[in-house]
Formats: C-alpha cells, sequence, structure tokens
C-alpha cells in the first residue's frame, strides 16, 4: 500500500487520477507521429512561466518547424500534476513535493527543471483572527488546496508542533476561494500561496502567523515521462526557452514585476511582495533540490501521510532527472 488511511489515499486526488480515468480525460490521446503542438501551463505562483508566454520565446524556438504552442493555466500544484496525468499537459510547474506525492501515486512525470527556490506558503489568519501561533488552529478551521505545497506545510507544521489534521477542520478550497474565505471570516486560518498570500497581506491586512522557508520546496518544472523518452531534444529547446525566460525576468526586474500584476490581476506592491519571497537565481536540479524534497517526503512519513512502506528516496530518485538540465550548461 503506498498511502496510508483515508486522508493519504484522498491527501493527492489530483495527482493520482486512476491510468483508466485519466485515458478518458480530454486531450489523453496523443497523436502518433510528429508532435504538431507542446503543452505547457503557466502559473501566478511562476513568473518564470509568465515571462515566457508574454514574450513568446518558445513559439519562436519552434516555429522553423510548424510545432505550435498551447498555454494552460494551472491554479495549483494540484491542477498541474492532474492535467499532466491525464496528458493534456506536456510540461507542467509545482512545488517538488507535490511532484514526489505524484509520483509516488503513480503519476508518470520527470522533474527535470528549477524555475524558483520560493517562500511561496506561510499559515496565514485575518487582521482581528484569534490565531496567533500554531498550537492555536486546534479545533479552528483552515483552509487549503490538497495535494500542494500549502497542503504539504501545514501537514508538516502540525505534526511539528504536537498536532495532526484530526486536530483542526480542513476545508478544502482552491488557494483563490482559500483567500476569500479568510477575508470573509469563513475560515480561522488558510495555508495561503503566493501571489495570493501576497495580496492577502497587502490588500486586507492578513498576517502570516507562522512562516518556515526552509519548508517550502522548490518550484520544479516536470515533464511526462512518456514525452520525454520519446522527445528529448524538444525537451532541451524547452528548457533553453525557459532559461531565456529566466534570465530576461533576472535582468528586467520592474518589468518582471508589472508583467505578474498584469497576468494576476494584482497591484504591483503585491507582486512585488511576492518577489521579494521568490529567488529566481537557480534553474538546474540535483542533489540540493532532491535532499529537500526528500526531507518533505520523510515528515510526511513521520506524520502518517504517506504509508511506512514508501522508499522516499527511491522515488524522489525516480523523479529527478538533472540530464536536461544540464546539459543547458554544457
Amino acid at each position: 500500500m503506498i498511502l496510508s488511511k483515508s486522508l493519504s489515499r484522498r491527501f493527492v486526488l489530483a495527482a493520482a487520477l486512476a491510468s483508466g480515468v485519466a485515458a478518458a480525460l480530454p486531450g489523453a490521446a496523443r497523436a502518433a507521429g510528429k508532435v504538431s503542438e507542446i503543452r505547457l501551463d503557466y502559473a501566478y505562483y511562476n513568473p518564470v512561466s509568465l515571462v515566457l508566454k508574454e514574450k513568446g520565446f518558445l513559439e519562436e524556438e519552434l516555429k522553423k518547424d510548424g510545432i505550435a504552442v498551447r498555454w494552460v493555466l494551472s491554479l495549483g500544484s494540484n491542477k498541474a500534476l492532474e492535467f499532466l496525468n491525464a496528458g493534456s499537459l506536456d510540461f507542467g510547474s509545482t512545488a517538488g513535493a507535490a511532484a514526489l506525492i505524484g509520483r509516488i501515486n503513480g503519476n508518470p512525470i520527470k522533474s527535470v527543471y528549477v524555475y524558483s527556490k520560493p517562500e511561496w506558503t506561510a499559515l496565514v489568519t485575518g487582521p482581528n483572527g484569534t490565531v496567533a501561533k500554531v498550537e492555536d488552529l486546534k479545533g479552528k478551521r483552515v483552509a487549503v488546496t490538497r495535494g500542494t505545497d500549502p497542503h504539504i506545510f501545514l501537514v508538516r507544521t502540525l505534526a511539528a508542533h504536537g498536532l495532526t489534521d484530526k486536530d483542526v477542520k480542513l476545508v478544502l478550497l482552491q488557494h483563490q476561494d482559500g483567500r476569500l474565505a479568510l477575508e470573509k471570516g469563513d475560515v480561522d486560518a488558510w495555508a495561503g500561496l503566493d501571489p495570493l498570500m501576497a495580496q492577502a497581506e497587502l490588500d486586507n491586512g492578513a498576517k502570516l502567523f507562522y512562516r518556515n522557508a526552509a519548508a517550502n520546496t522548490w518550484g520544479i518544472l516536470n515533464v511526462r515521462e512518456e514525452f520525454a523518452k520519446e522527445n528529448p531534444e524538444l525537451v532541451g529547446r524547452v528548457l533553453r526557452a525557459y532559461e531565456k525566460a529566466r534570465a530576461y525576468a533576472l535582468a528586467n526586474p520592474a518589468e518582471l514585476k508589472t508583467t505578474i500584476a498584469t497576468a494576476a490581476r494584482l497591484s504591483e506592491p503585491v507582486a512585488a511582495r511576492q518577489l521579494e519571497r521568490t529567488d529566481l537565481s537557480h534553474s538546474a536540479i540535483g542533489d540540493t533540490q532532491k535532499g529537500t524534497i526528500v526531507e518533505a517526503g520523510l515528515a510526511l512519513q513521520q506524520a502518517g501521510v504517506l504509508g511506512a512502506d514508501v522508499n522516499v528516496k527511491a522515488a524522489a530518485d525516480a523523479l529527478i532527472d538533472p540530464s536536461f538540465a544540464k546539459a543547458l550548461t554544457q
């Protein structure tokens, strides 16, 4: 058994769609032969994807071969993993720990690139909330999006403070709805995600009452394993376009702020706050990222979310493929 208990089976529902169900979803089938279209996600938590989409670097790279680019919005790691598992995305943006859980649950993906080292999640309460520390969450309603880094962060944080998910009342919402629920007072706390967390902080006076940057896992770009096996050269070209966008983002911070604000319909101060917590200076994936991801997996195993029979390190080894990103520097 891969996961333990009913919570564990539900934990990554979006990432663990049964293969028979996934095959029936739109986009699961891919025509044999030459690739005519590459499907990528863009996400407000992945600033590099927003630059790549806006600047058209990948379209420019692929147009000579008649390969189109289709962009799909991911509203969280759970959605990106769901789309990858269904075959409706070739590349998807997630947190590293979420990708690991997806892989453990049979989602055939490879993590091939780093788009950020973020502190994109924290535990958040409203401006007049009664929650001041983690222990205050006992018996309280907490909004969270299953299968995402904020959910994993919440589970790990509770365990580190002598609590479990049974000690709180989880309210399962997508990130945007979690922010709105906190704003309306429908929940006592929210496992937040930037840039929505920054928006709640600056626009509504929300308080980040518990932060732990080390427990945020890396921003990882994943590719369907089948696609990577059949089209390694195209994976390399996608990553080169990503690198061009990352370099542009680093060289043009003011424009990057505007790009995020425009795409996510946020104010520029909110985008700036997100960027304060986002390091874009990394791209290669390897032992450093694997170590952080394994640490998260082991913490989830200790908390009873992953079954004792899961080999977390072996799963991380199967997930991470550094060869494509390494080729960018050669």
